[in-house]
């Protein structure tokens, strides 16, 4: 199946020294995972914890080491990628080939990041659960498995939606994204649990925006997510779990 429609994404702004070394960990923190996590969901427990940017930062710094990928924005309630880079012209998207209107060929576009592709979440739909069961999802991913090395799924929050759930029952793993000093311990527990019982591999945690006050900034607290203890939230690391003792007593 060719690839033949191209969309154009307006990155914008000057690249982040630091924050590119962050997603480079994390990029390399999830091929130590092993090479059978391919499908790897991100999602949050709120709306606006820099969920949708993670996931096309990791797709981008998987893309420039050669590896095809295939960002697939998941989010059908409340996308923000068309908007965010600017995409132009009429485009067809997830929901469309989920309810049947659109072919997988008619959604799938290459991009202008180096070896990413990307199908776009599409219109609203009132019922983005029931859509994410259906067995053309599967389908598709199946498809993603054997032609790209990784597949990102940018997934709607978790805290109070359903969908992530759907979606982490097929994939190989996945990320929890969450803004530093405003997610609740609990509330990050909560999507913890929801992705164990859908059966889900917990990857890891990115503690997202960090002030640059806070010695060392973004990079060191994205970084030490993996090598490091955050006092508020307990992450997976190599598929070992690690918990703060200070983040018991707060919970």
């Amino acid at each position: 199946m060719g690839t033949e429609q191209k969309i154009i994404l307006n990155q914008g702004g000057t690249a982040d020294y630091f924050y590119e070394e962050a997603v480079k960990t994390l990029r390399t923190n999830i091929q130590f995972c092993g090479s059978n996590v391919k499908v790897i969901m991100l999602t949050s427990s709120l709306p606006n914890e820099g969920k949708s940017q993670t996931a096309f930062a990791l797709a981008a710094s998987f893309g420039s080491t050669g590896k095809r990928v295939l960002l697939i924005d998941g989010d059908i309630r409340k996308s923000v990628m068309v908007r965010r880079y600017e995409i132009k012209g009429k485009t067809a998207g997830l929901s469309q080939y989920l309810s049947g209107q659109k072919k997988q060929e008619e959604v799938l576009y290459r991009t202008n990041i180096e070896n990413v592709d990307m199908i776009l979440s599409g219109p609203y739909s009132p019922n983005p659960a029931e859509l994410l069961e259906e067995s053309q999802f599967r389908e598709l991913l199946e498809m993603a498995r054997s032609r790209y090395d990784y597949v990102i799924i940018d997934t709607p929050p978790m805290g109070n939606l359903i969908d992530g759930a759907i979606v982490a029952g097929i994939c190989d793993g996945a990320v929890i994204v969450v803004e530093s000093g405003e997610t609740s311990f609990r509330l990050v527990q909560k999507v913890k649990k929801q992705l164990e019982r859908s059966g889900c591999r917990i990857l890891g945690v990115v503690l997202n925006r960090v002030g640059t006050e806070k010695d060392g900034g973004y990079y060191k607290a994205y970084y030490g997510k993996y090598y490091g203890k955050s006092d508020r939230y307990t992450y997976e690391a190599y598929g070992e779990a690690q918990t703060d003792d200070r983040a018991k007593k707060k919970a």
